[in-house]
This record gives structure tokens, C-alpha cells and sequence, in this order.
């Protein structure tokens, strides 16, 4: 309580260096972290107060304390203190074992080991152990175990290097640099010690980019921001020591600022149970007052006849408190139609699908040994629900790996492999790679397939040439050589380190740099260029430029950056060659590569001279400095040479394009949510799919104030509608959704592609009240939404606005520590195990270890999930009204005296023995169609997300069914019994003969019908349904028998009745007539329904049984197509380039540091089957006559396998349509053919050519 109140008035913070006793009057939190939710004192109270907010749980409590009352109890407490001290125990058990696991991570965290100083020396201390105020010492490569003020570092001028993918998912560095009145205290323990400076600063916060505060020290005050901090997850690199003084610690780092809080995770299903346990509470209330009243009547006007038999107690029983009681017996007796059995049942059916989740191998990772893993028991059913997914793009999507493929040079296009006839081809792994004779230093590794490139190099093209100078001199990377002597490079963004490694590979060597040179080598040549100017690149400018001055005394300005900026500023006579250019950059766009325009400008001595002494006076000048430096920026930076265009892949995970293409056929929306800038959020984009050219619109949101970002919302709104009113062709459609909340918020689901991108300042602006729902229309009605520069907490926000407006089931999926918030708050969180440590896993759901696995846990697991758990649940409700209401008809026959009609056992034993088993199995192992099919057919899951399967409406039918089921049990048995006699001539109606017969009727039907439900046989349905009868008939035998009554006379009263009845030949045709009569209508009804209404999973069904093999196409729709979109790929980090510091020299090192890896460079290349088709076609068609039939050999596991992006350009327009049974027809335009085609599996297909 006082803590809470201590930190609500904290406003700033008072930090004194090595003064541990000042700074605990702050009662400032030590650097200890808890993730978990109980202690050992809290657990019990705290676990079980959130057991019995489960309706249930309280309900059967409840119940309990009526059966402890033996006035109105007519069965024995044990028959519920039972099963709800064993669910109570069992969920128990599983919470206490996940939080162990969090109480486990949090240890490996708490106890890490950190070199703090204390009493003049540096001892080794526990994070958790660390306080404020104390100073530590970092070395490199170790993680930053608190918010650090930075003192100094082994680096020149204080300088460290950073990387801060735990934070905002980039794995680039970024530098921090002390102030320099405390890097002078260099590593010098006592100088340290005696450090006494006092920060005041801002009080803990969420804000990642932003720290503001003063150190005063020896009488001065210095002003801090968030260069001067490192916080906590950060990694140092590349530098081999540094000190800090730590401001924030434990909870109140900036990290554990934006982790959110753990929340209790309930499924959709979860829900509306505790909805319907409320409504069949009031249905049982309802039945109890009827069979109250009933009593209440029947003693009044029938009862007074038998008092005379009773005690003499019993002779003034008033009619209506009989009543009374008698409602209060038939609630205990009737509440067997929701059995705590259920809930049981519910957890162990959880449990077994978490374990498939565990033991898939097509989810097993076997590069890092990885598996995938259900971290909770409790959400599967939801993962077959997902509407929209929120993913990371960095480490999720893109594996952060950037290969050089292709560039324009002087109008010709490099990259490409043609065949000899001049066409294109597909690099494959089989195809020569280039040699690399002019650089000794060339990374083996790096693959470029084009020969005439390095043919024209080595030829001397002066452009080619200049266009590789250019490369290896504009930008900010930073080389070392290692003790093998290979050069490092340190790059401040992917991009340039692949852009200066292709210069590497093709003679063109970055060498080193300082500030006012750097040195390359030129095809074996070392030469050195003067830096004269470095024009740095900040996101308004788009692009970056050097001015350097060559050995022969020439002065050029290089450039690169974005297209769009660059071409506006090239020189008239580049009109031709910007034309063709353009066109290669669309070209490389379409490819999803991201893009940069190279120019240069040569430039005259007299003219630089002057420009350089306005560049100075601008830079000492204190009025308008930064728009007069822009100004002098864009004045040199026109009339520049274009040289022609980079192109480069950023890898994306393996499976990627597939994963999002099936999800989008699944109805599942994906917003992606990034720190990264927003060039290359849309790049990740259009390379995976999400972001397409047939588009018919991509809107950017990108104002900078509330204002500007509510009228953007708004055009684009219009600009949405308007656009598809005006159509006339029936291609919209515009559908009114329900209320969401108080609000009446209206969706017009608009037909056609639409994307939407905003960035994180906008969205700051759009999340407040007034906007929220105008982002949010416009979103929804968007099939992509890209978020960019989103902070940790802007993902929470985003996930959360749409769980609350939109009531949709919602999934997060990212790798590292910004994820964190964003996983807690979806209803599913999917940790991926990738290179930014282990946070997200650890605060997730589900992990594994790729992106692409995420369809077969949706499309697969969630959906098989979702379907068994409905199956099972429509099948126990109507298995559980069958049995109860039973009783309610024989009350009307029994004086309403809650006599049960069945023995007290069997009451006892019907859900936890005799009906268990069978439909565990069929909740575990069924499966209405597998797992490839599962994949192939992404609109399975539709149903799921509809909530089809298991609603208010079907709870309804299965009560329904239950209700018909219970009268066929009652009354054919009672109307056979009547006046019935058996085969030895005696009386055979008798209560005990009645019993047994509906007992076994009961148990012979539910087991037919779950038999009748069962999609999917398996050896343990067959032992579990049929041995599950074999069990009743053994038990009831056994009950039944003079030996068990012998042993326990008052427990087992019906000695001899089993044998007795079940010898007539009558009751089996009483027990046959019931079973028939219960079943016959359903099988009718499914019959007549799969016949004349089949669903797309019965199609699928009878299909598997006919071929199960052959895979049908999907059918794609024609789009209306956007104009191309050329994307630049200038993907630098988040904030301002390196370009002041280079030219400073403060980032220039006296030694070489560690030795780090350099770049990886991969490519994956595939041969196209469906190019060659294409080819036999042609050839085919070419010589085809009328008497001639062409025979084609397709491998479907070739078409399976083959990327989206080839399937799209398919016989270049042909169109598949998408048949639930195993053929397909080709169609193209211009010819009039019919070719048979064969699968080598051995399915047939007809390929129709037309005129």
C-alpha cells in the first residue's frame, strides 16, 4: 500500500553514486523481477479465487452444501466432493507448475552474475542484488543488467556500441557516448569509487527514446539524454568494457516498463460455458418448481391417504413445505446434466492436444533442435478461432539477412541469367557462380550468378566502375581487421553492410577510414580519397551523400537513397536513361527487393570552396541552424549523373509467402506491427505477400498532428467508399455488423484489396478516443495493415483496441523482449525462439522456433482443436439431458417424491466410468479431415472463426436432442412395461426391472451416437465405445450378484435383478425399440443434410475416401490493379545516420576490439516446375494437330512445393477453379485443345486449351 503510494507520487528521481545508505530513504525497488504470479503464502487463496469465478466450480460448491443437508439430500455427498476436489486438485496442480516455471526463468535472471563496484574494489553481485546508484562494469558481448547513466568505456571519447533487439527488435548497432567530464575517468577503480555525482531525473517510464536529466558533479551540472543511457536488455558489442551507473532498476527499467502484466487467459468456449451453466442453473430451477409444485399438490390432495402409515411425525407434514423440500431435492438430483465431469473431461482433452502440439515433427526445428511447445493447457480450442494476427517484422517475418541480387547500371540490368536464346531463367544452385580473380578478399559465401558483370568490370567500364566506387565510399560502415587479418565490418544498418560487402566481392574494397579520409581498393589498388563533406541521412531526406576529392585532385559528390527523392534531383540530360531505370526499379520491385537510386555530381573547386564556407557558417550559427544546413544540403545536391539502381533481398523466413498466402485464404487478417522505419516495414510487405500490387489501394497514414491524422483517416475513408460506390458491377457489398459496446459501430465489408501503413507518431495521434474508431473502420476494412515505429506499448494498444471494438479473437506473434506487451495482451501470445533472446517465449502461449509453423498450429492443430472440443461438448450436453431428465418424467409417476430412477451407483458411475472414455477419444484423436487437407483448404477454418460449431443456438439443438432422447428412454420402457409379463409368466414391471432397462437403454444409445459423431477411428475409440459397454454390463452383473449384497446389504439392494431381467427376450426388444427410436432420427437428419447440404468439410470428406491424394488448385479471382509500387529500401535504423560522428573521429579506435563475425549471405534457389511446363506446353501446343494427344507427367509434390510467386504466373493467365473433387481445367485464351494430364501419384486431369 505505501509502496503504490510512494511510486504515484514520484515525479523525479534522486540518484547519488556509491551511496547506497542515500539512496534507500527513496525506498527505491531493488533489481529483482517477478513474473510469476503466486508466492507460496498467496497461492491457495489466490488459485482458488480464481477457480471459483469459474461459474461451475461455484455451482457444485454449492450443490455440495445442499447434499450435506440430509432432509432434502436424496444421494450421498461423496457423488460431488468427489470430482470437485479432484478438477480443483488437478488445475491446481497445472498452475502451480507454470508458475514454477516462471519463478525458475526469473531465478536465471535474478541470480546472473555482474562486476559491481563496492567498498573501492569490484565484486562479483547477483543482479538481483544490484540497487540503485551503484556502479557496474560491462564487458562485451554481456546483456545490461539495468538502466545505466554511462560513465565511460574503452572506446575513444566514451564511446560504446549497442544493440537493442530485446528492445525494438533491430539487431543493427547503435552508439551511446558518455559525457566527457566522466569518460575521462577511464577504468581507474578509485577515481571510480570516489564518483559521487548526484542525477536528477525523470521519474520510470515506458519510453524507449526518451530520458531526460541533469548530473551535476564537482560543482557544474550537465545535461543527460537518452544518448548517455543504456538500458536493460541491451547487448554491449564491439566494445570491451564500459562503466555505468545504474538509474533505474528491477520493475522500473524501461524494459519491465513495457512488459505489460500478466493476464488470466480464458477461451471464447470458456465463456459462454459460465453462460450456459447460468442458464441451465435457471432451467434446473425452473424443473424443480414445476416438480415442487407438483408435490406440493399431490400431498395435499392424494398424500393425506398414506399418512396413516407413517410415524406420527409425519402426520402433520405441511403440503408446502414438503414442496419446499422436495425443490431442493430435485435441484441435487437434476444437476447431474452439467457434472463436474465435464470440466474434468474439458482439462484432460487440453492436456492431449497441448501434447500433439509438443510431438509434431512438421513443427520441430532441427537446425537448433527446437520443438515447438504449448506453454499453457488452457487456450488450444482458440488457436482454431484466430481473426487477426499481430506479428513482429524483424526476426519474425525476415530472418534480418540482406543479399545484394541484382543492380541497373547504366541501363543494363545485372543479376539476371538468361538461357542461349536470351530468356529469362531462375538462378539455381546448379548454375556457375561468378568468379571472383580481382578480390583475393571475396567472401566465398557471396553468390552472384551474372558473368557480364565482372566481364565488365575487368573490360574497364568507367561507369560499372564508378558505380562500385560509389558503393564503397557513401556510407557510414566502419571496418577492423581481425587477428587473421580478414576485414569486419561494422555496419549501422543491414542494407549498407550488404551493399559494401557486394563492393568487396566485386574489387571495389572498403579498406578503412578516418576522419578526414578513407581508403579503398580499386581492383588491387589502394587508393585514398579525401572526405570533404558528409551529408548525412535523416528520414525527411531520404538519401545520404559524400563529397570526396580523388588522387588526380577531381571533386564528386556520391549519392544513394530513395528513388523517388533522388530522380527529382538528377540533370535533364538523364531523361532516357531515367526512364529505363524507372522501369528496372519496378521491375526489382515487383521481385519484393528492396531499392536505392545511385548518382553523382562532379563538382567545381571554386564552387565547393563556397559552399563548404556557407556550410560552416551555418553550423556555428544558433538561429534557424538546422533548415539553413538542409538548405546549403539541397542546393549541391541537384544536377546529379545517375548511375542506375541496387536491389536487395532482406531474407525472409523460410515459408513465409506460403504461411501469409494460407492465412489470408483462412479469413485471417495480419497486421504487422515493427519498430523498423516504415521503407522498410512496407518492403517486408510487398516481399511476403501481404502487400501486393493488385491492390486497389495502399493508404498512409503519416500526419504529424491529432489534426493531420483525423484528416487523413477521413480521405481515406472517402476515398475507400467512394471508390467502390461508383462501381456498378456488383463487385461491392456493403454489410451491417452489430453494436459493438455502447457504440454503434458500423463495418462496410468492401470487396477488393485495400492496405493500410501508419507510423508510430501517427498512431499515437489515432489511438486517442476521439479517433480510435475512425482508425479502427478503416483498418478492419483493410485486408493489411502495417504499423511502423510502433513502441512496445503502441503494440499492446493496437491489439487491445481491436479485442475491445471488434470482440475478435486475436493472436501475437514476435521474438523478442518489445514483443512482450503485445503477446500478454492478444488472447493467444506465440513466442518464436530466434535471435533475440528468450523474453517473448517466455511471456507466451505457444513457442517454436520459424514463422512458418504458425499455419499448422492455426490450420491444423487450432482447428482440430476447436473441432473436437465441440464435438465433444454438443455430445456431453445432450448425453447429460438424456440421462437427467429422465428423473423429471418419472417424477410425474412417482408422486413428485425426487425418487431417482435409476440405482444410486449408477448415478455415481454413468460420467465417470460407463460415458468417460469414449468421448475422451473422440475430444482427442478425431479429426473431421486431415492434416494435408487441413492445409490445403484454408476456408476449413472459416466455420471456427464464425463460431459455428458450438454457439447459444447449438447448445439449444443438443438440449433438444437430449430432451427427445430422454423421452424415448422413459416412455417406450414404461409403455412396454405395462401390463407386461415374462416369458415365465410372471410380472416383470417392477421399479428394479424398469431401472436396469433404461440404465442399459441409456448407456446402448449414447454409445451408438458417439459412434455416429466419431469422423475419425482409431484402435483406442473401438476398445473405449465397446469396451466401455462391456464394462457397464461386467459392473452392473457384479452389483447386481448375491455376493456383493451379501458384503454390503444396505448398498447394493437390486440382488438378482440384472440377471433376472436381462434374460427376457422382452426387455432386449424394449431395449432395441428405445435405441432405434432414439437414433434412427438423427441418422435420417445427418443423411439428408450431407446429401443435399454438404459443407466444405464433407465435400473434403467423401473426397479423401475416393482420392486421397489429389489436391485441387484454388481459383483466383481477377483484381483490379493499382499502378506498380516502387519501394526504396533505404532501411537505416531509427535514428539519424553516423555522419557527424565519422567526421568528428571520436568513433576512430587506437586498437583493434574483439573480432566479430561478418555478414551471412545465403540464397535460396529453386528450379520452377511449372516453368518447364509452360515450355512443353508451348511446344506442345505448337505441333499439336486434331488426331494428336499429348501426354504431360505433373509431381504434385513438385506443385506443392513450388513458390506462390510461380503459381501466380502460371501459363501466364491461365485460371484454376477449385473443384472439392479430384479434376481441374485449364483455361487459356487462345487455344483449342484438350491435353490429358497426369499426377505421377496417378490422378487424372484434363488440360483444356480454348480459342
Amino acid at each position: 500500500m505505501f509502496c503504490s503510494r510512494k511510486k504515484s507520487l514520484e515525479v523525479e528521481r534522486i540518484v547519488k553514486a556509491n551511496d547506497r545508505e542515500y539512496n534507500e530513504k527513496f525506498l527505491y525497488k531493488d533489481n529483482r523481477i517477478h513474473t510469476s504470479k503466486y508466492s507460496i503464502l498467496t497461492f491457495l487463496p489466490i488459485n482458488l479465487f480464481e477457480q471459483f469465478q469459474r461459474v461451475a466450480n461455484a455451482y457444485f460448491l454449492f450443490l455440495l452444501i445442499l447434499q450435506l443437508i440430509p432432509e432434502i439430500s436424496s444421494l450421498t455427498w461423496f457423488t460431488t466432493i468427489v470430482p470437485l476436489v479432484l478438477v480443483v486438485t488437478m488445475t491446481a496442480v497445472k498452475d502451480a507448475t507454470d508458475d514454477y516455471f516462471r519463478h525458475k526463468s526469473d531465478n536465471q535472471v535474478n541470480n546472473r552474475q555482474s562486476e559491481v563496484l563496492i567498498d573501492s574494489k569490484l565484486q562479483n553481485e547477483k543482479w538481483m542484488n544490484v540497487k540503485v546508484g551503484d556502479i557496474i562494469k560491462l564487458e562485451n558481448n554481456q546483456f545490461v543488467a539495468a538502466d545505466l547513466l554511462l560513465l565511460s568505456s574503452s572506446e575513444p571519447h566514451g564511446l560504446c556500441y549497442i544493440e537493442t533487439a530485446e528492445l525494438d527488435g533491430e539487431t543493427n548497432l547503435k552508439v551511446r557516448h558518455a559525457l566527457s567530464v566522466t569518460s575521462e575517468l577511464g577504468a581507474d577503480i578509485s577515481r571510480l569509487a570516489k564518483f559521487d555525482g548526484i542525477v536528477v531525473c525523470e521519474a520510470p517510464n515506458n519510453k524507449l527514446d526518451k530520458f531526460t536529466g541533469v548530473l551535476s558533479w564537482n560543482g557544474s551540472k550537465h545535461s543527460l539524454n537518452n544518448e548517455k543511457i543504456i538500458l536493460r536488455g541491451c547487448v554491449l558489442r564491439n566494445t570491451s568494457w564500459c562503466f555505468g551507473m545504474v538509474i533505474f532498476a528491477g520493475p522500473d527499467t524501461k524494459l519491465m516498463q513495457n512488459s505489460g502484466k500478466t493476464k488470466f487467459k480464458r477461451t471464447s468456449i470458456d465463456r459462454l460455458m459460465n453462460t450456459l451453466v447460468l442458464w441451465i442453473f435457471g432451467f434446473l430451477i425452473c424443473l424443480g418448481t414445476i416438480l415442487a409444485i407438483g408435490n406440493s399438490i399431490w400431498e395435499n390432495q392424494v398424500g393425506d391417504q398414506f399418512r396413516t402409515f407413517l410415524f406420527s411425525n409425519e402426520r402433520e407434514k405441511n403440503s408446502v413445505f414438503s414442496g419446499f423440500l422436495t425443490f431442493w431435492s430435485y435441484i441435487i438430483i437434476l444437476n447431474t446434466v452439467v457434472p463436474i465431469s465435464l470440466y474434468v473431461s474439458v482439462e484432460v482433452i487440453r492436456l492431449g492436444h497441448s501434447y500433439f502440439i509438443n510431438w509434431d515433427r512438421k513443427m520441430y526445428y532441427s537446425r537448433k533442435a527446437t520443438p515447438a511447445e504449448a506453454r499453457t493447457t488452457t487456450l488450444n480450442e482458440e488457436l482454431g478461432q484466430i481473426e487477426y494476427v499481430f506479428s513482429d517484422k524483424t526476426g519474425t517475418l525476415t530472418q534480418n539477412i540482406m543479399t545484394f541480387k541484382k543492380c541497373s547500371i547504366n541501363g543494363r540490368i545485372y543479376g539476371e541469367v538468361c538461357d542461349d536464346w536470351g530468356q529469362k531463367t531462375d538462378m539455381t544452385k546448379k548454375k556457375e557462380t561468378m568468379g571472383f580473380s580481382v578480390s583475393p578478399q571475396a567472401d566465398r559465401t557471396f553468390q552472384f550468378f551474372d558473368h557480364h558483370l565482372m566481364e565488365s568490370i575487368e573490360l574497364g567500364d568507367p561507369k560499372v566502375h564508378e558505380f562500385l566506387r560509389l558503393l564503397a565510399l557513401c556510407h557510414t560502415v566502419m571496418s577492423e581487421e581481425n587477428s587473421a587479418g580478414e576485414l569486419i565490418y561494422q555496419v549501422q544498418s543491414p542494407d549498407e553492410g550488404a551493399l559494401v560487402t557486394a563492393a568487396k566481392n566485386l574489387g571495389f574494397i572498403f579498406k578503412s577510414r578516418t576522419p578526414e579520409t578513407i581508403t579503398i581498393e580499386e581492383l588491387g589498388t589502394l587508393v585514398t580519397y579525401q572526405l570533404l563533406a558528409f551529408l548525412d541521412f535523416n528520414n525527411f531526406r531520404k538519401r545520404m551523400s559524400v563529397i570526396v576529392r580523388n588522387p588526380e585532385g577531381q571533386i564528386k559528390l556520391y549519392s544513394k537513397g530513395a528513388d523517388t527523392i533522388l530522380f527529382e534531383r538528377l540533370h535533364p540530360s538523364n531523361e532516357d536513361l531515367l526512364t529505363l531505370t524507372s522501369d528496372h526499379l519496378s521491375e526489382f520491385a515487383g521481385e519484393g527487393l528492396r531499392t536505392l537510386a545511385i548518382a553523382y555530381r562532379d563538382l567545381d573547386d571554386k564552387y565547393f570552396r563556397e559552399w563548404h564556407k556557407m556550410l560552416e557558417d551555418a553550423n556555428t550559427t544558433t538561429d534557424e541552424r538546422d533548415e539553413r544546413i538542409a538548405g546549403l544540403y539541397e542546393e549541391i545536391e541537384r544536377d546529379l549523373m545517375l548511375l542506375g539502381a541496387t536491389a536487395v533481398e532482406d531474407k525472409l523466413q523460410d515459408g513465409v509467402i506460403e504461411t501469409v498466402t494460407s492465412l489470408s485464404l483462412a479469413n485471417i487478417k495480419i497486421w504487422v506491427l515493427t519498430g523498423d522505419k516504415q521503407e522498410t516495414a512496407i518492403n517486408i510487405g510487398y516481399a511476403c505477400n501481404m502487400l501486393t500490387d493488385d491492390m486497389n489501394d495502399v493508404f498512409i497514414i503519416a500526419g504529424n498532428t491529432a489534426t493531420e491524422v483525423r484528416e487523413e483517416l477521413r480521405k481515406a475513408k472517402e476515398n475507400l467508399f467512394g471508390r467502390n460506390r461508383s462501381f456498378s458491377n456488383g463487385h461491392v457489398v456493403f454489410e451491417k455488423k452489430q453494436s459493438l459496446e455502447l457504440d454503434s459501430v458500423v463495418e462496410e465489408t468492401v470487396t477488393g484489396d485495400y492496405a493500410l501503413i501508419i507510423n508510430g507518431h501517427s498512431l499515437a495521434y489515432a489511438l486517442e478516443s476521439d479517433v480510435k474508431n475512425d482508425l479502427l473502420e478503416l483498418a478492419c476494412m483493410c485486408k493489411t495493415v502495417v504499423c511502423c515505429r510502433v513502441t512496445p506499448l503502441q503494440k499492446a494498444q493496437v491489439v487491445e483496441l481491436v479485442k475491445k471494438y471488434r470482440n475478435a479473437v486475436t493472436l501475437a506473434i514476435g521474438d523478442g523482449a518489445n514483443d512482450v506487451s503485445m503477446i500478454k495482451s492478444a488472447h493467444i501470445g506465440v513466442g518464436i525462439s530466434g535471435q533475440e533472446g528468450l523474453q517473448a517465449v517466455l511471456a507466451s502461449d505457444y513457442s517454436f522456433a520459424q514463422f512458418r509453423y504458425l499455419q499448422r498450429l492455426l490450420l491444423v492443430h487450432g482447428r482440430w482443436s476447436y473441432v473436437r472440443m465441440c464435438k465433444f461438448l454438443c455430445y456431453f450436453f445432450y448425453k447429460n439431458f438424456a440421462f437427467t431428465l429422465v428423473h423429471f418424467w418419472f417424477g410425474f409417476f412417482c408422486g413428485f417424491s425426487a425418487q431417482t430412477v435409476y440405482d444410486q451407483w449408477f448415478i455415481t458411475l454413468f460420467n465417470i466410468v460407463y460415458t468417460s472414455l469414449p468421448v475422451l477419444a473422440m475430444g482427442i484423436f478425431d479429426q473431421d479431415v486431415s492434416d494435408q487437407n487441413s492445409m490445403d483448404y484454408p476456408q476449413l477454418y472459416k466455420p471456427g472463426q464464425l463460431n459455428l460449431l458450438f454457439n447459444k443456438s447449438e447448445f439449444f439443438i443438443c438440449m433438444a436432442h437430449g430432451v427427445y432422447t430422454s423421452l424415448a428412454l422413459f416412455f417406450i420402457p414404461y409403455g412396454a412395461f405395462h401390463n407386461m409379463a415374462g416369458e415365465d409368466g410372471r410380472h416383470t414391471a417392477d421399479y428394479q426391472s424398469f431401472a436396469v432397462t433404461t440404465a442399459t437403454s441409456l448407456v446402448i444409445v449414447v454409445s451408438v451416437q458417439i459412434a455416429l459423431d466419431t469422423s475419425y477411428w482409431t484402435v483406442i475409440n473401438h476398445v473405449f465405445i465397446w469396451g466401455s459397454i462391456a464394462t457397464y454390463f461386467s459392473i452392473l452383473f457384479t452389483m447386481h450378484s448375491n455376493d456383493i449384497f451379501g458384503i454390503f446389504p444396505n448398498q447394493f439392494p437390486f440382488v438378482g435383478n440384472a440377471r433376472h431381467s436381462l434374460t427376457q427376450k422382452c426387455i432386449w426388444l424394449v431395449i432395441l425399440l428405445t435405441t432405434v427410436a432414439s437414433v434412427m432420427p438423427v441418422v435420417a437428419f445427418r443423411f439428408l443434410k450431407v446429401d443435399l447440404f454438404p459443407t466444405l468439410s464433407d465435400q473434403i470428406r467423401q473426397w479423401q475416401k475416393a482420392q486421397k491424394k489429389a489436391r485441387p488448385l484454388r481459383t483466383r479471382k481477377p483484381q483490379t490493379r493499382r499502378s506498380s509500387s516502387r519501394r526504396s529500401g533505404y532501411a537505416f535504423a531509427h535514428q539519424e545516420g553516423y555522419g557527424e560522428l565519422i567526421t568528428s573521429g571520436k568513433n576512430m579506435r587506437a586498437k583493434n576490439p574483439p573480432p566479430m563475425s561478418g555478414l551471412e549471405k545465403t540464397l535460396y534457389n529453386s528450379t520452377s516446375w511449372i516453368e518447364n511446363l509452360c515450355k512443353k506446353t508451348t511446344d506442345t501446343v505448337s505441333s499439336f494437330s486434331q488426331d494428336k494427344t499429348v501426354k504431360l507427367v505433373l509431381s504434385q509434390k513438385s506443385w506443392r512445393q513450388d513458390s506462390a510467386a510461380n503459381r501466380k504466373n502460371l501459363f501466364f493467365g491461365l485460371q484454376f477453379s477449385l473443384l472439392p473433387f479430384p479434376a481441374f481445367e485449364i483455361h487459356h485464351n487462345h487455344l483449342e485443345k484438350e491435353i490429358p494430364v497426369e499426377l505421377e501419384d496417378g490422378a487424372q486431369y484434363r488440360l483444356k486449351m480454348l480459342h
